[in-house]
Protein backbone atom coordinates (compact mmCIF):
# COMPACT_ATOMS: atom_id res chain seq x y z
CA UNK A 1 0.00 0.00 0.00
CA UNK A 2 1.22 3.50 -0.83
CA UNK A 3 0.47 6.58 1.29
CA UNK A 4 1.64 10.16 1.00
CA UNK A 5 2.38 12.48 3.90
CA UNK A 6 2.84 16.20 4.27
CA UNK A 7 4.83 16.96 7.43
CA UNK A 8 5.29 20.39 9.07
CA UNK A 9 7.79 21.01 11.88
CA UNK A 10 9.12 24.16 13.52
CA UNK A 11 12.18 22.55 15.09
CA UNK A 12 14.30 19.50 14.33
CA UNK A 13 12.96 16.44 16.12
CA UNK A 14 10.12 18.57 17.52
CA UNK A 15 6.40 17.95 17.31
CA UNK A 16 4.96 17.68 13.83
CA UNK A 17 1.68 18.29 12.06
CA UNK A 18 1.14 15.35 9.71
CA UNK A 19 -1.43 14.86 6.99
CA UNK A 20 -1.67 11.43 5.36
CA UNK A 21 -3.51 10.45 2.18
CA UNK A 22 -3.64 7.66 -0.37
CA UNK A 23 -3.95 10.32 -3.10
CA UNK A 24 -0.69 12.12 -3.83
CA UNK A 25 -2.44 15.19 -5.27
CA UNK A 26 -3.98 16.04 -1.89
CA UNK A 27 -0.63 15.59 -0.14
CA UNK A 28 1.09 17.81 -2.74
CA UNK A 29 -1.55 20.54 -2.40
CA UNK A 30 -1.14 20.48 1.37
CA UNK A 31 2.66 20.58 1.04
CA UNK A 32 2.44 23.66 -1.21
CA UNK A 33 -0.18 25.32 1.02
CA UNK A 34 1.99 24.86 4.11
CA UNK A 35 4.97 26.35 2.26
CA UNK A 36 2.81 29.37 1.43
CA UNK A 37 1.68 29.72 5.02
CA UNK A 38 4.90 28.90 6.90
CA UNK A 39 7.72 28.91 4.33
CA UNK A 40 9.18 32.23 5.46
CA UNK A 41 9.54 31.07 9.06
CA UNK A 42 13.28 30.41 9.51
CA UNK A 43 12.60 27.39 11.72
CA UNK A 44 9.94 25.72 9.55
CA UNK A 45 10.52 22.52 7.60
CA UNK A 46 7.85 21.10 5.29
CA UNK A 47 8.30 17.63 3.83
CA UNK A 48 6.48 15.49 1.31
CA UNK A 49 6.97 11.78 1.93
CA UNK A 50 5.86 8.70 0.02
CA UNK A 51 5.50 5.49 2.03
CA UNK A 52 5.38 2.15 0.24
CA UNK A 53 4.76 -0.96 2.33
CA UNK A 54 6.08 0.74 5.47
CA UNK A 55 9.24 2.19 3.87
CA UNK A 56 9.38 6.00 3.73
CA UNK A 57 10.82 7.83 0.73
CA UNK A 58 11.25 11.61 1.10
CA UNK A 59 10.21 13.34 -2.11
CA UNK A 60 10.58 17.04 -1.24
CA UNK A 61 11.83 19.08 1.69
CA UNK A 62 11.31 22.83 2.05
CA UNK A 63 13.20 25.14 4.39
CA UNK A 64 13.66 28.90 4.27
CA UNK A 65 16.92 28.18 2.35
CA UNK A 66 14.99 26.53 -0.50
CA UNK A 67 13.62 23.20 -1.65
CA UNK A 68 15.51 19.92 -1.78
CA UNK A 69 13.95 17.50 -4.27
CA UNK A 70 14.68 13.78 -4.38
CA UNK A 71 11.87 12.82 -6.77
CA UNK A 72 13.07 11.22 -10.01
CA UNK A 73 12.90 13.67 -12.90
CA UNK A 74 12.50 16.76 -10.70
CA UNK A 75 14.94 19.59 -9.96
CA UNK A 76 15.69 21.65 -6.87
CA UNK A 77 14.50 25.22 -6.64
CA UNK A 78 16.87 27.36 -4.62
CA UNK A 79 15.66 29.74 -1.99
Amino acid sequence: MTTFRAVLQFRKDGPAVIGQWEDDSTARKTYRRWIGLYGTNPAATVRLIEEINGVQHPLRTWTVAGEYVTEPGEQESGG
